[in-house]
């Protein structure tokens, strides 16, 4: 079914279409120790890899589930009918789509992901189940010396940066425990390192997707931008609706180097039946910036908050994101700032749109160590609520150590004018295309923040959840 509404052409099918389950090895349902040792040997792990998992399943078994925030006790209770593994039919790092089964490359291009490459991305990589099947940078990076390769590849032929860097002091596995759980099971992903003095000047971008029923992905992102270095990723994300719960727990780490620069979107569109229970976090050394840029819907749950470290003087923060919860729905969602320098700053941009019921929630952690003097900081929260079912939370958390800072925080909680219903309609429009153009406006900070070709998926992907419920 197609709708043209507003000036795009919405398709469901687009991100509903599921491909027939097809694959080299999937792995029995339910974590154990031997699921965790069949996903090293598959892919060749060094022993301490191995290890690292092992250690951090451990962890995981030791660790309370999330006693606050939404209620997951329904994917507790289906952790065993879990698939944590699937290595699907298809060749591994393909660098040329041709070399991608037909039906896999089919759902890339409804995504639209090939295009996008060859508008307007420096490199471009997509993850089917636990498999990356394509990655490809261009040469011109290449020749510069950056390295964009998928995770199990980067093990394989960069171990010393990888050992370094993986899940040791940016993410550690005892973080909580979904962190645990991605530690001991984690599967292909990105690495991205780009070396001093080199400013990327096009985006790159990864694409996850789920097509199995009743599966985990795990994949790893791991981002090293070296001093005076510059890159823009991107990461989307996608699964088809099934009737029974699926879990996404992947990790990201980034580290951004003295004056280099990093900015990471992400446009998350799982299916409701999923669970997104994702872990960001950046390290930013002395005049470093990291940039986030998020949108989450889709999923039944989810609970992620990019977490940015400032160790290093004049390092900075940006946050923008936007969530939207429809029926059945709980995104609780927001950041967390460690200011731990002096001079270092941050800003928190946060949106979030309810309707049918949905729940949305800004939960947030600022904390201003003592040696963070003259430190600034500015959080800004705003919720939009279609009707009078749905909820919106602000739950922001302050802890500051110092008196030589600058903190402000404001939020505000708003219903759709119905005035502005009535101007809209009197101009030519029906109730509903109204109402999409007043969420439009509400969102146009975070729209402006993505390249063209994501400001009008992230667009169409929202005009996609509210088709149909509004009026």
């Amino acid at each position: 079914m197609e709708q043209e509404t507003t000036g795009f052409i919405v398709n469901r099918e687009i991100y509903d279409h599921k491909n027939q389950e097809r694959h080299k090895l999937k792995a029995s349902p339910g974590l154990n120790e031997e699921v965790i040792r069949l996903i090293s040997q598959r892919k060749n792990e060094p022993e301490w890899m191995l290890d690292k998992r092992l250690k951090a399943f451990e962890i995981f078994k030791k660790l309370k589930m999330p006693d606050w925030g939404p209620d997951i006790s329904l994917l507790i209770n289906e952790l065993n009918n879990i698939t944590f593994y699937i290595d699907p039919d298809a060749k591994k790092n393909a660098r040329s789509w041709d070399d991608v089964p037909e039906d896999i490359k089919k759902t890339f291009e409804k995504l639209g992901i090939p295009e996008a490459e060859r508008k307007s991305l420096a490199g471009a990589g997509a993850q089917y189940e636990s498999q990356t099947v394509y990655h490809n940078l261009k040469k011109e990076w290449e020749d510069k010396g950056v390295i964009f390769e998928d995770m199990d590849k980067a093990l394989q032929e960069y171990p010393n940066i990888v050992k370094k860097y993986f899940m040791t002091n940016c993410v550690s596995p005892s973080l909580h425990k979904f962190a645990a759980l991605h530690a001991a099971v984690w599967s292909g992903g990105t690495f991205l390192y780009v070396p001093e003095n080199v400013k990327v000047d096009l985006p790159m971008q990864a694409y996850f997707r789920m097509n199995a029923e009743k599966m985990g992905q795990f994949e790893h992102t791991l981002i090293v931008v070296e001093k005076n270095a510059q890159v823009h990723y991107i990461e989307g994300c996608s699964s088809p609706r099934y009737d029974e719960s699926s879990l996404h727990a992947g990790c990201v780490e980034v580290h951004v180097k003295e004056n280099a620069r990093a900015r990471y979107s992400s446009i998350e569109n799982w299916s409701r039946n999923t669970y997104n229970l994702n872990t960001k976090r950046a390290v930013v050394d002395k005049n470093g910036i990291i940039e986030w840029v998020n949108g989450n819907m889709g999923s039944i749950c989810t609970m992620l908050y990019p977490t940015s470290v400032l160790r290093g003087e004049n390092a900075r923060s940006d946050f923008i994101g936007i969530a939207l919860a429809g029926k059945g729905q709980n995104q609780d969602t927001g950041t967390k700032v460690y200011h731990l320098a002096p001079n270092t700053k941050s800003t928190i941009k946060s949106k979030s749109i309810s309707m049918d019921g949905g729940i949305t929630t800004y939960r947030g952690l600022l904390k201003i160590g003592k040696n963070a003097v003259n430190s600034k900081s500015n959080v800004q929260c705003d919720a939009l609520m279609m009707d009078d079912i749905s909820k919106s939370n602000t739950i922001p958390y302050m802890e500051i150590n110092q008196d030589k800072v600058d903190v402000g925080h404001e939020a505000s909680v708003g219903k759709i004018s119905e005035e502005q219903v009535f101007y809209l309609m009197s101009r030519g429009l029906n109730e509903e295309q109204a109402r999409q153009m007043i969420v439009s406006g509400f969102i146009e900070p975070v729209i402006k923040e993505l390249p063209m070709e994501y400001a009008v998926e992230l667009n169409r992907l929202i005009q996609l959840e509210m088709e149909g419920s509004l009026g």
